[in-house]
Protein backbone atom coordinates (compact mmCIF):
# COMPACT_ATOMS: atom_id res chain seq x y z
CA UNK A 1 0.00 0.00 0.00
CA UNK A 2 1.51 3.34 -1.09
CA UNK A 3 -0.43 5.63 1.27
CA UNK A 4 1.84 7.62 3.60
CA UNK A 5 0.95 8.32 7.22
CA UNK A 6 1.29 12.12 7.43
CA UNK A 7 -0.57 14.51 9.76
CA UNK A 8 -2.63 17.59 8.91
CA UNK A 9 -2.41 20.91 10.73
CA UNK A 10 -6.11 21.55 11.24
CA UNK A 11 -6.59 18.03 12.63
CA UNK A 12 -3.89 18.42 15.27
CA UNK A 13 -4.98 18.69 18.89
CA UNK A 14 -2.87 21.80 19.44
CA UNK A 15 -4.61 23.69 16.61
CA UNK A 16 -7.21 26.08 18.13
CA UNK A 17 -10.83 25.07 17.59
CA UNK A 18 -11.85 28.55 16.42
CA UNK A 19 -9.24 28.36 13.63
CA UNK A 20 -10.23 24.80 12.77
CA UNK A 21 -13.79 26.01 12.22
CA UNK A 22 -12.51 28.80 9.95
CA UNK A 23 -10.50 26.34 7.84
CA UNK A 24 -13.38 23.86 7.65
CA UNK A 25 -15.90 26.52 6.70
CA UNK A 26 -13.62 27.90 3.98
CA UNK A 27 -12.96 24.48 2.45
CA UNK A 28 -16.62 23.53 2.45
CA UNK A 29 -17.59 26.90 0.94
CA UNK A 30 -15.17 26.16 -1.90
CA UNK A 31 -16.79 22.74 -2.48
CA UNK A 32 -20.31 24.16 -2.47
CA UNK A 33 -19.55 27.28 -4.55
CA UNK A 34 -17.71 25.25 -7.22
CA UNK A 35 -19.97 22.18 -7.11
CA UNK A 36 -16.86 20.06 -6.57
CA UNK A 37 -18.74 16.87 -5.70
CA UNK A 38 -21.67 17.22 -8.08
CA UNK A 39 -20.20 14.75 -10.62
CA UNK A 40 -20.84 11.88 -8.18
CA UNK A 41 -24.42 12.91 -7.31
CA UNK A 42 -26.06 10.50 -9.75
CA UNK A 43 -23.89 7.56 -8.69
CA UNK A 44 -24.52 8.20 -5.01
CA UNK A 45 -28.26 8.66 -5.55
CA UNK A 46 -28.48 5.29 -7.32
CA UNK A 47 -26.47 3.56 -4.59
CA UNK A 48 -28.80 4.91 -1.90
CA UNK A 49 -31.86 3.79 -3.87
CA UNK A 50 -30.40 0.30 -4.39
CA UNK A 51 -29.69 -0.04 -0.69
CA UNK A 52 -33.30 0.78 0.20
CA UNK A 53 -32.21 3.46 2.68
CA UNK A 54 -34.27 6.56 3.38
CA UNK A 55 -31.63 8.11 5.62
CA UNK A 56 -28.00 9.11 5.12
CA UNK A 57 -25.51 9.28 7.97
CA UNK A 58 -22.66 11.57 6.96
CA UNK A 59 -19.53 10.80 8.98
CA UNK A 60 -16.69 13.24 9.70
CA UNK A 61 -18.94 16.06 8.50
CA UNK A 62 -16.84 18.92 9.85
CA UNK A 63 -19.16 21.86 9.26
CA UNK A 64 -21.51 19.96 6.94
CA UNK A 65 -19.28 18.89 4.07
CA UNK A 66 -20.63 19.40 0.54
CA UNK A 67 -24.25 18.60 1.47
CA UNK A 68 -25.57 22.15 1.02
CA UNK A 69 -24.76 21.88 -2.67
CA UNK A 70 -25.55 18.18 -3.06
CA UNK A 71 -28.77 17.59 -1.17
CA UNK A 72 -31.28 18.49 -3.90
CA UNK A 73 -29.44 16.35 -6.49
CA UNK A 74 -29.25 13.36 -4.15
CA UNK A 75 -32.77 13.55 -2.73
CA UNK A 76 -34.31 14.18 -6.16
CA UNK A 77 -37.76 15.17 -4.78
CA UNK A 78 -38.09 12.16 -2.48
CA UNK A 79 -37.99 12.16 1.33
CA UNK A 80 -34.39 11.78 2.47
CA UNK A 81 -33.01 12.68 5.88
CA UNK A 82 -29.28 13.43 6.02
CA UNK A 83 -27.73 13.40 9.47
CA UNK A 84 -24.48 15.35 9.76
CA UNK A 85 -22.16 13.89 12.39
CA UNK A 86 -18.64 14.40 13.66
CA UNK A 87 -16.38 13.20 16.45
CA UNK A 88 -16.11 16.84 17.55
CA UNK A 89 -19.40 18.52 16.54
CA UNK A 90 -19.04 22.25 15.95
CA UNK A 91 -21.53 25.10 15.78
CA UNK A 92 -21.16 24.96 11.99
CA UNK A 93 -23.10 21.67 11.86
CA UNK A 94 -26.27 23.23 13.27
CA UNK A 95 -25.86 26.25 10.99
CA UNK A 96 -25.57 24.05 7.90
CA UNK A 97 -28.52 21.87 8.92
CA UNK A 98 -30.70 24.92 9.47
CA UNK A 99 -29.95 26.17 5.95
CA UNK A 100 -31.58 23.25 4.10
CA UNK A 101 -34.70 21.15 4.74
CA UNK A 102 -33.72 17.50 5.04
CA UNK A 103 -30.39 18.15 6.78
CA UNK A 104 -30.09 17.43 10.51
CA UNK A 105 -27.20 17.93 12.90
CA UNK A 106 -26.24 15.31 15.49
CA UNK A 107 -25.04 17.27 18.51
CA UNK A 108 -23.46 14.29 20.29
CA UNK A 109 -20.00 13.02 19.20
CA UNK A 110 -20.09 10.21 16.64
CA UNK A 111 -16.98 8.11 16.06
CA UNK A 112 -16.82 6.93 12.45
CA UNK A 113 -15.08 3.78 13.72
CA UNK A 114 -17.93 2.99 16.10
CA UNK A 115 -21.21 4.22 14.61
CA UNK A 116 -24.05 3.65 17.13
CA UNK A 117 -26.82 1.26 15.98
CA UNK A 118 -29.38 4.04 16.36
CA UNK A 119 -27.73 5.87 13.45
CA UNK A 120 -28.64 3.41 10.75
CA UNK A 121 -28.69 4.46 7.12
CA UNK A 122 -26.43 4.88 4.13
CA UNK A 123 -23.07 6.20 5.37
CA UNK A 124 -21.07 8.82 3.49
CA UNK A 125 -17.56 10.19 4.01
CA UNK A 126 -16.35 13.17 1.99
CA UNK A 127 -12.65 14.11 1.90
CA UNK A 128 -11.94 12.47 5.26
CA UNK A 129 -11.21 8.83 4.46
CA UNK A 130 -7.50 9.55 4.06
CA UNK A 131 -7.39 10.62 7.72
CA UNK A 132 -7.74 6.97 8.77
CA UNK A 133 -4.79 4.59 8.90
CA UNK A 134 -5.21 1.41 6.80
CA UNK A 135 -6.33 -0.79 9.71
CA UNK A 136 -8.87 1.86 10.75
CA UNK A 137 -10.09 2.37 7.19
CA UNK A 138 -10.62 -1.36 6.73
CA UNK A 139 -12.44 -1.59 10.09
CA UNK A 140 -14.74 1.25 9.03
CA UNK A 141 -15.60 -0.51 5.76
CA UNK A 142 -15.96 -3.92 7.43
CA UNK A 143 -18.45 -2.55 9.96
CA UNK A 144 -20.67 -1.12 7.22
CA UNK A 145 -20.54 -4.43 5.35
CA UNK A 146 -21.24 -6.54 8.47
CA UNK A 147 -24.25 -4.39 9.37
CA UNK A 148 -25.40 -4.31 5.73
CA UNK A 149 -25.34 -0.53 5.69
CA UNK A 150 -24.43 1.20 2.47
CA UNK A 151 -21.32 3.35 2.48
CA UNK A 152 -19.91 5.89 0.04
CA UNK A 153 -16.35 7.19 0.32
CA UNK A 154 -15.46 10.17 -1.89
CA UNK A 155 -12.04 11.82 -2.16
CA UNK A 156 -10.56 14.59 -4.28
CA UNK A 157 -7.04 14.31 -2.82
CA UNK A 158 -4.74 12.25 -5.04
CA UNK A 159 -1.01 11.71 -5.41
CA UNK A 160 -0.62 13.15 -8.90
CA UNK A 161 0.84 16.31 -10.41
CA UNK A 162 -2.50 17.75 -11.59
CA UNK A 163 -4.10 17.57 -8.14
CA UNK A 164 -1.04 19.05 -6.46
CA UNK A 165 -1.06 21.96 -8.92
CA UNK A 166 -4.75 22.56 -8.20
CA UNK A 167 -4.02 22.56 -4.46
CA UNK A 168 -1.67 25.51 -4.94
CA UNK A 169 -4.71 27.53 -6.04
CA UNK A 170 -6.63 26.92 -2.79
CA UNK A 171 -5.24 30.00 -0.99
CA UNK A 172 -6.40 32.30 -3.79
CA UNK A 173 -9.87 30.74 -3.86
CA UNK A 174 -10.07 30.99 -0.05
CA UNK A 175 -9.31 34.71 -0.18
CA UNK A 176 -12.02 35.22 -2.81
CA UNK A 177 -14.57 33.17 -0.80
CA UNK A 178 -13.81 35.23 2.31
CA UNK A 179 -14.92 38.37 0.42
CA UNK A 180 -18.00 37.09 -1.41
CA UNK A 181 -19.45 34.68 1.19
CA UNK A 182 -22.64 35.87 2.86
CA UNK A 183 -23.38 36.82 5.52
CA UNK A 184 -20.20 38.85 5.96
CA UNK A 185 -18.25 37.82 9.05
CA UNK A 186 -15.35 39.89 10.34
CA UNK A 187 -13.71 36.77 11.74
CA UNK A 188 -13.53 35.42 8.18
CA UNK A 189 -11.84 38.61 6.97
CA UNK A 190 -9.44 38.55 9.92
CA UNK A 191 -8.17 35.00 9.47
CA UNK A 192 -8.03 35.14 5.67
CA UNK A 193 -6.83 38.66 4.84
CA UNK A 194 -5.38 40.39 7.90
CA UNK A 195 -3.81 37.24 9.38
CA UNK A 196 -3.87 34.74 6.48
CA UNK A 197 -3.88 31.59 8.61
CA UNK A 198 -6.70 29.93 6.65
CA UNK A 199 -5.09 30.17 3.16
CA UNK A 200 -1.75 28.89 4.47
CA UNK A 201 -3.31 25.95 6.31
CA UNK A 202 -5.50 25.04 3.33
CA UNK A 203 -2.42 24.94 1.09
CA UNK A 204 -0.29 22.90 3.52
CA UNK A 205 -3.06 20.47 4.47
CA UNK A 206 -4.08 20.10 0.83
CA UNK A 207 -0.59 18.89 -0.06
CA UNK A 208 -0.48 16.58 2.97
CA UNK A 209 -3.91 15.18 2.05
CA UNK A 210 -2.55 14.20 -1.36
CA UNK A 211 0.29 12.27 0.29
CA UNK A 212 -2.15 10.53 2.66
CA UNK A 213 -4.69 9.62 -0.02
CA UNK A 214 -5.62 6.06 -0.96
CA UNK A 215 -5.12 5.00 -4.57
CA UNK A 216 -7.59 2.78 -6.41
CA UNK A 217 -5.32 -0.20 -5.76
CA UNK A 218 -5.16 0.74 -2.08
CA UNK A 219 -8.97 0.76 -1.95
CA UNK A 220 -9.13 -2.65 -3.60
CA UNK A 221 -6.71 -3.93 -0.99
CA UNK A 222 -8.85 -2.48 1.81
CA UNK A 223 -11.99 -4.26 0.57
CA UNK A 224 -10.28 -7.59 -0.19
CA UNK A 225 -11.99 -10.29 1.85
CA UNK A 226 -15.12 -8.20 2.46
CA UNK A 227 -16.98 -9.68 -0.50
CA UNK A 228 -20.46 -11.11 0.08
CA UNK A 229 -23.23 -12.38 -2.16
CA UNK A 230 -25.60 -9.70 -0.87
CA UNK A 231 -23.10 -6.83 -0.73
CA UNK A 232 -21.40 -5.13 -3.66
CA UNK A 233 -18.30 -2.90 -3.85
CA UNK A 234 -17.65 -0.32 -6.57
CA UNK A 235 -14.28 1.41 -6.87
CA UNK A 236 -13.40 3.98 -9.50
CA UNK A 237 -13.09 7.61 -10.48
CA UNK A 238 -15.60 10.17 -11.69
CA UNK A 239 -14.68 13.31 -13.58
CA UNK A 240 -16.77 16.15 -14.91
CA UNK A 241 -15.41 19.14 -13.05
CA UNK A 242 -11.99 20.60 -12.33
CA UNK A 243 -10.96 17.65 -10.18
CA UNK A 244 -11.28 13.89 -10.44
CA UNK A 245 -13.28 12.30 -7.62
CA UNK A 246 -12.17 8.89 -6.41
CA UNK A 247 -14.96 6.76 -4.95
CA UNK A 248 -15.45 3.56 -3.00
CA UNK A 249 -19.09 2.54 -2.64
CA UNK A 250 -20.48 -0.43 -0.74
CA UNK A 251 -24.11 -1.33 -1.35
CA UNK A 252 -26.28 -3.97 0.36
CA UNK A 253 -28.31 -5.75 -2.32
CA UNK A 254 -31.89 -5.88 -1.14
CA UNK A 255 -33.85 -4.36 1.69
CA UNK A 256 -32.52 -6.35 4.66
CA UNK A 257 -30.24 -4.39 6.98
CA UNK A 258 -28.63 -5.74 10.15
CA UNK A 259 -28.80 -3.11 12.90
Amino acid sequence: MRRQNWFEIHDSRWFPGVLRDQVTESLESIWNENGTYRPIAGRLRQAILRSGADRVVDLCSGGGGPWLGLYDDIAADRPLAVWLTDLHPSRLLARTAAATDGLYAETEPVDALCVPPSLHGFRTIFSSFHHFAPDQARSLLADACARRQGIGVFETAQRDAKTIVLVTGLPIIALWIAIVARPVRWSRILWNWLLPVVPVVLWADGLLSCLRSYSLNDMRELTAGLEASDYEWQIGEESGGRVVIRYLIGTPLGQKMLL
